[in-house]
């Protein structure tokens, strides 16, 4: 049996946790955060200020998904190394956003609600591409 060094160790983990640090300390990244938070708010107010709470289904889930969208990209800017892979939840969330007046059960397909989650959904999802893109991003620029 081979005992094998803890990856806390290895070389390659220290320019690793630079390079995301670099990635999160740029305005674009911290304004792509700042925006996904205020969106995830909007999304989980949205029933309330788009006035169709009484929608009780959308509305449950346009409350949970905008929590679970801050939830998600909050986390992004503290601590990008250890959550950047999250970003990609954030694109589905933002995608689930879209359909979901046509998914969840019941008619729920009022045009107040269609425009407000395709523009939220598409918003969200814009914004966790963007932030999945960033290290992507950084990573061919320090090459160059």
């Amino acid at each position: 049996m081979t005992t094998h060094p803890s990856i806390e160790h290895h070389p390659d983990l220290a320019e690793m946790r630079s390079r995301f640090e670099r990635v999160t300390s740029t305005p674009a990244a911290q304004a792509v955060e700042a925006l996904a938070l205020i969106t995830g708010l909007y999304l989980a107010a949205s029933p309330w200020i788009a006035g169709f709470s009484i929608l009780t289904p959308l509305a449950v889930n346009n409350l949970i998904t905008g929590l679970a969208f801050c939830l998600c990209m909050g986390g992004l800017g503290s601590a990008y190394e250890r959550t950047h892979a999250m970003a990609w939840t954030a694109v589905v969330l933002g995608a689930w956003t879209i359909i979901a007046p046509w998914a969840i059960a019941g008619p729920m397909d009022f045009t107040r609600t269609i425009v407000n989650n395709v523009i939220t959904g598409g918003v969200a999802l814009c914004l966790g591409l963007a932030m999945a893109a960033m290290a992507g991003r950084t990573e061919t620029r320090t090459r160059a």
